[in-house]
């Protein structure tokens, strides 16, 4: 990710919340969809999660532009939207990322155990508001 687009230092900690991501991507149709989703943040990239053989990760793998949005559980003023791709796709090992997703939303590992991968997705534009 260039320097100059990241997610902000003072809205990182937002990934930390149990705050829903909406990820908007366009399905076969050429259709915007947009789907509440848990989302979190590796330093890098914006992670989510979806299992093995999701409509959504078909339509991402042949359009892989999504955007992502994410409100403040604390303060409905903080929020983040980013726009980028799918850079990779990778197995979800023993659900790592899955159960600690649920672990942050929900207090206890997820509890359909079938395969699942996770979207990692390279950032190229942010806008936000700090809340203040």
């Amino acid at each position: 990710m260039p320097d100059d687009i990241r997610i902000p230092d003072d809205l990182v900690d937002v990934f930390r919340e149990p705050a829903l991501g909406h990820l908007s991507y366009h399905n076969p149709k050429g259709q915007i969809v947009t789907f509440p989703m848990w989302v979190t943040h590796d330093g890098e990239h914006v992670v989510t999660s979806s299992r093995v053989g999701s409509a959504k990760g078909k339509a991402l793998r042949v359009r892989p532009e999504v955007s992502v949005s994410v409100v403040s559980t604390k303060n409905p003023w903080r929020w983040l939207s980013v726009s980028g791709r799918v850079s990779d796709i990778q197995p979800d090992e023993g659900l790592v990322l899955i159960d600690e997703l649920s672990r942050r939303y929900t207090g206890q590992d997820y509890q359909a155990r079938t395969p699942r991968e996770k979207f990692l997705i390279m950032v190229d534009r942010v806008s936000k508001s700090s809340g203040g």
